[in-house]
């Protein structure tokens, strides 16, 4: 099987960090940019639970305002254009159209909502709020007869684990020591340190000055079982699944639609050739690494969409199907779907001992605002520089917010013999540094999933910490969704690993733990 280097051990850091989720990887790149030195161990692949099932949104949360989350709203439509200019490889702007009818929430309230989404955050790169005539209006082609009228609006679209990988990979490049399918077993303050026992592909002693618990769902587990101590805040974990299947409509419009429940239903073009549907928000129990979608979820969320849409999904249309589960912090709310998206930081720090910062709940879009706020809550304890992240881009993203399709045009121009939906591919995956992934290729190579080579399939192991074909196929990339059975069976195969069959390759993807 292809290995990547290992990582030296048993040497002291300023931070280590348990989870490499977006939260865990976010805290790692910023501490590394402010000079400090920086332990980030996974147990799993990065982005290996939560933070590769979500619905692949950069977005404020219009629902959000329903329940008063104004500051959560304002930071994260303001770091929506944030994220757009470090990453515009990987995020892109997308246009929602919200359809209405009497019954549902009232006309004004959504006007004002979308009033108050268009100027919270400092909107200046993407267009505002329009009302539109469905019957008239093409966006509205694709909606069942009835729906007459509604608002278009805009939020971005993520590639949530390669937004993770490549926050690692910018830790890393800053001298952040990442350790993948590393497990922290135990922790335990002594001599104002924090020792630090690691199991797995990492395995070894380590010691740090502080420690960040950034485990997600097993942000409690890690502080009772891990170090000993009793979680000072409650975690809500939540189960959030979505569905896949063949593209239901022409055209880049995606569609947000309330449920007579209340709840609302995403319907989002997805990888060229289908339509993501999610998400559901069902209070969970049991090991978050078991997680999986329901027959009853699917028939929800094949409902929820159909009940809108001129193509009504059925559950026979599903070709992939994803659950995790949310860490929130339980604030107390009645119902899952109500319960708080923002973030608590803990930080226990007794007098003489090195602090312990526990990450409660969070979002995708504001990782990069959760990681500043984590390391002003530690700076009193570590010597670090201020903070830095608000105008660097991602590796890869050094273009402009607008240059993807100029970018994919050039990498074709320089290698004119890649196919144009390939170099659009790498350039959405790999931005600039698609270029790197190239050097050497002289022409044409033999494909192992896909469109996927063993360059390319190298560089993912070597620069992004890939060990498996579920991280190829459905973590560093969605290749999964495009590649064939006979694809599936060469890529494990060329990996050295025993065959497995497409289904199992698509179940794979949650399969493995993080953090």
């Amino acid at each position: 099987m292809l290995h990547a280097p290992g990582q030296s051990a048993d040497r002291t850091f300023d931070l280590a960090i348990v989870g490499g989720g977006v939260n865990g990887a976010g805290i790692a790149r910023d501490a590394a940019g402010r000079g400090l030195s920086v332990l980030l161990v996974e147990q799993g692949d990065l982005a290996g639970a939560t933070s590769s099932a979500s619905t692949k949104l950069i977005h404020g949360g219009l629902r959000y305002l329903e329940h008063l989350e104004f500051r959560l709203v304002r930071e994260a439509l303001t770091e929506r254009e944030v994220l757009l200019r470090a990453a515009p490889h990987i995020i892109r702007p997308l246009r929602f159209v919200l359809p209405h009818h009497d019954g549902l929430r009232p006309w004004w309230m959504i006007r004002l909502g979308l009033f108050l989404y268009d100027h919270l955050g400092g909107r200046k790169l993407l267009p505002g709020t329009r009302r539109v005539r469905l019957d008239r209006d093409p966006v509205g082609a694709p909606l069942a007869d009835g729906a007459r009228r509604g608002f278009e609006y805009s939020d971005c679209g993520v590639d949530d684990s390669r937004l993770v990988v490549l926050a690692a990979r910018d830790a890393a490049d800053r001298g952040a020591d990442v350790r993948v399918r590393t497990r922290c077993t135990a922790a335990a303050r002594a001599g104002g340190l924090w020792r630090l026992e690691l199991a797995g592909e990492g395995a070894g002693r380590a010691t740090a000055r502080a420690l960040v618990n950034a485990a997600g769902p097993w942000v409690a587990e890690f502080l009772a079982h891990g170090i000993g101590i009793r979680a000072p805040s409650r975690v809500r974990l939540v189960k959030g699944s979505h569905i896949v299947v063949r593209r239901l409509w022409d055209g880049p419009h995606c569609y947000i639609f309330q449920n007579e429940d209340q709840r609302i239903c995403f319907a989002i073009p997805y990888e060229e050739e289908f339509t993501l549907i999610g998400t559901t928000d069902q209070d969970f129990t049991g090991d978050p690494a078991e997680v999986a979608i329901s027959a009853e979820e699917s028939a929800y969320l094949c409902a929820a969409a159909g009940a809108w849409l001129r193509r009504k999904p059925a559950q026979a249309d599903i070709v992939w199907s994803f659950a995790g589960v949310r860490p929130l912090f339980d604030d107390g709310a009645s119902r899952a779907q109500e319960a708080t998206r923002d973030y608590v930081l803990e930080l226990d720090a007794p007098p003489g001992e090195p602090p312990l910062l526990s990450v409660f709940g969070g979002k995708i879009t504001t990782f990069r605002r959760l990681a500043e706020a984590a390391l002003q809550r530690l700076s009193p304890h570590l010597s670090m520089r201020g903070p830095w992240t608000a105008k660097a881009a991602l590796p890869g993203g050094d273009f402009p917010h607008d240059g993807a399709a100029a970018l994919a045009a050039r990498l074709a121009a320089s290698h004119p013999w890649l196919a144009p939906a390939t170099a659009r591919r790498l350039v959405r995956q790999y931005g600039t540094r698609a270029f790197a992934v190239l050097e050497g290729a002289a022409g044409p190579e033999p494909a192992l999933a896909a469109d996927l080579t063993a360059r390319e399939l190298r560089w993912m192991i070597d620069q992004e910490w890939a060990r498996t074909p579920a991280d190829i196929l459905w973590r560093r990339s969605k290749l999964g969704l495009h590649a064939t059975s006979a694809g599936h069976a060469l890529l494990a195969a060329h990996m050295g690993i025993p065959r497995m069959g497409t289904a199992q390759m698509r179940t794979a993807m949650g399969g493995d733990a993080a953090g």
